[in-house]
């Protein structure tokens, strides 16, 4: 009788790992987070986290209860505990259906790994309690560990593969059932939503109430109750905007794009090179005259509409010179960019690695127009109004280069377009 090589090779290596998994598991314990409101309104109607060191988030409702299942260490748990991972067939070729159960719901991370630990596939989703089905192709001939890890719980399985025509690894969601029920729970009042955390992960918490919003940068070690303080910020075309407290003072977290002023008074749209190069009066454009610039980035405005003391709403201020220096006080380190920077590289270029947006300002590359009408380096840098005069032909900007860790104190052409980020007056 002939034994196949690889066969035999296959089944020495699941052998050996086998002990290796079965002393694989993660120590967890759990944070409770609530939310409420003060300000403006007592109440909180949506939530958005986002783990700006993992890179995931989670939406949910103001009365539900934010869970954190929080890894701490490294113990063990059995491999297929309970039978909770069951592949159909191995070993499998061309595809096989994965079928386990969780015990309560939460986000869940399902990752192939072959024998060197190296990852093959990977997939993240919001699964509710109960049983679930994906279906696996793809992936090469071989022995692989799937790992699953919603919450405190984590397990693992060991699947089989004798080679695959299709070398794409996938791992996709099959059970419309499973799917309608998670679509379903998250629908339901006081629910818990549970998002892994490790110690140390930085928390940008974004609160929602009516036409509030208000942004937190947290780092929670221990359950507790946030209460974000809702401040009215409202633009003269009626546009809403979050805002964030960085020390003492009060910043919008977006950049504006008010096209009117605050009396009503319209700002004029410029779209041509040369007329912009030449005007002495307030004057407004999107980023390379393209409208879809604007949602994200905001707009970009010559001096002159700065110098009216109207873009902003009443009780709110463009931001001085040294309201800046303020700034650059209330954040520990050299005027730290990385410190102001939106995480990833949705926006920055890639690897963008050392953002980590703690103050929550949550800076773009919204790029700038120059005082000839050309526009340069969105996606490269931001570039922000000072209110604060520097000569007859120039006032003062900060700017966060992507190429520089440090933010930029210089002065510009008045004619230029910059973005303009308001300040809460005293």
């Amino acid at each position: 009788m002939r034994i196949n090589l690889s066969y035999l090779k296959i089944m020495t290596c699941t052998l050996l790992i086998l002990p290796v998994i079965s002393m694989l598991s993660i120590q967890a314990q759990d944070y409770l987070i609530t939310f409420a409101g003060s300000g403006g309104s007592p109440t909180v109607d949506s939530v958005k986290v986002e783990n700006l060191t993992k890179g995931t988030k989670v939406k949910m409702k103001g009365s539900d209860v934010l869970h954190l299942t929080v890894v701490t260490g490294i113990e063990s748990i059995g491999e297929n505990e309970l039978g909770k991972i069951r592949f159909n067939p191995n070993p499998m070729k061309d595809y096989a259906r994965m079928q386990f159960d969780l015990p309560v719901a939460g986000e869940t991370i399902i990752t192939l790994y072959d024998l060197s630990g190296r990852k093959i596939v990977q997939t993240r989703d919001m699964l509710t309690r109960g049983e679930h089905t994906y279906g696996i192709q793809g992936i090469e001939g071989g022995l692989y560990i799937m790992m699953i890890s919603s919450g405190r719980y984590s397990y693992s399985g060991r699947l089989i593969c004798s080679g695959s025509q299709n070398n794409d690894a996938k791992i996709v969601y099959e059970s419309t059932l499973a799917l309608q029920e998670k679509r379903s729970a998250l629908k339901g009042t006081n629910a818990e939503v549970v998002m892994q955390y490790t110690t140390g992960n930085r928390l940008k918490i974004t609160a929602f109430s009516g036409n509030y919003s208000t942004v937190i940068i947290d780092m929670p070690t221990s359950g507790k109750t946030i209460t974000f303080n809702f401040i009215s910020f409202t633009d003269g075309d009626g546009n809403n905007y979050p805002v964030v407290q960085i020390g003492t003072q009060i910043w919008m977290a977006e950049n504006l794009k008010a096209t009117k002023l605050n009396d009503g008074t319209p700002i004029e749209n410029v779209t041509d090179t040369t007329a912009w190069s030449i005007l002495y009066s307030p004057a407004y454009c999107v980023w390379g005259n393209d409208a879809a610039n604007k949602d994200v980035y905001g707009v970009l405005y010559n001096w002159y509409t700065v110098q009216t003391g109207k873009l902003c709403p009443s009780g709110w201020h463009v931001s001085t010179d040294d309201d800046w220096k303020t700034l650059d006080k209330n954040i520990p380190g050299d005027w730290d960019a990385s410190k102001m920077k939106e995480t990833g590289t949705a926006h920055w270029p890639s690897p963008n690695s050392a953002a980590t947006n703690e103050t929550g300002f949550t800076a773009l590359p919204g790029g700038h127009r120059g005082n000839l009408g050309n526009f340069y380096a969105k996606g490269g840098n931001g570039q922000w109004w000072c209110s604060t005069e520097y000569s007859y032909t120039n006032a003062w900007s900060r700017g966060i280069l992507n190429e520089f860790g440090e933010v930029l104190r210089k002065n510009n052409s008045k004619v230029s377009g910059q973005s303009v980020r308001c300040l809460k007056d005293n």
